[in-house]
């Protein structure tokens, strides 16, 4: 099935994970398309919402392809495979994990503007994206909650393919998904409106799930 947009995605997602009772939760929103999504999660849960920030680290010719991500707390995630198909080298590598870097730590400062951060210690950390393609900045925020110490880290998104469930079953405790087809695509294409989410909607979200 395709989705409407993210909110109606997220108000099927959040009954998934609603059913799935998760103890003491807090919902972690990738930003930003994650955010309009884990708003109506965390609704379902009767829960706060958080960002958790990370940053896809794509290859420069083709900057949809994940060679890597980063995350905060320092975390590096690095996709070997994609790196030697797309024959990147080291200072291609840094070059754009340093620029990333910097556009993940500007994010950070823009939204702790409005909000201070969650601490999920003794929680069940749900993580939220809008989709899955190769897992890679779902891969970094899970290890940055792990540093955090929740007590249990969930993963919740809309759509994923098979592949990528697999690989995220063996980083998160538990792995929730409302679609899994056989022939992927895009996170886009299972999306009628996939608009772009921007700063001023991720700082309005995260004011109100804080008001509820």
């Amino acid at each position: 099935m395709r989705f409407p947009d993210r909110p109606a995605a997220g108000e099927l997602l959040g009954t998934l994970v609603n059913e799935a009772n998760p103890a003491d939760p807090v919902v972690l929103a990738l930003p930003r398309g994650g955010v309009p999504v884990g708003y109506e999660v965390a609704s379902a849960l009767g829960c706060q919402m958080d960002v958790l920030v990370v940053r896809k680290l794509g290859v420069p010719t083709q900057p949809e392809l994940a060679m890597g991500a980063i995350g905060e707390g320092g975390v590096t995630i690095r996709n070997d495979r994609v790196v030697d198909i797309a024959r990147i080298d080291e200072d291609e590598f840094h070059s754009v994990l340093l620029a990333e870097r910097a556009e993940l730590d500007r994010r950070v400062t823009n939204y702790r503007e409005v909000v201070d951060p969650i601490d999920p210690v003794g929680c069940t950390a749900v993580i939220v994206d809008d989709g899955l393609a190769t897992g890679s900045t779902a891969a970094a925020g899970i290890a940055v909650v792990r540093q955090r110490e929740a007590e249990a880290v969930w993963l919740a998104v809309p759509v994923a393919p098979l592949e990528t469930v697999r690989e995220m079953e063996r980083l998160a405790d538990r792995v929730l998904v409302l679609e899994q087809p056989g022939s992927f695509g895009s996170v886009g294409a299972w999306y009628r409106d996939f608009r772009q989410t921007g700063d001023p909607e991720v700082r309005k979200l995260l004011q109100d799930s804080r008001l509820r």
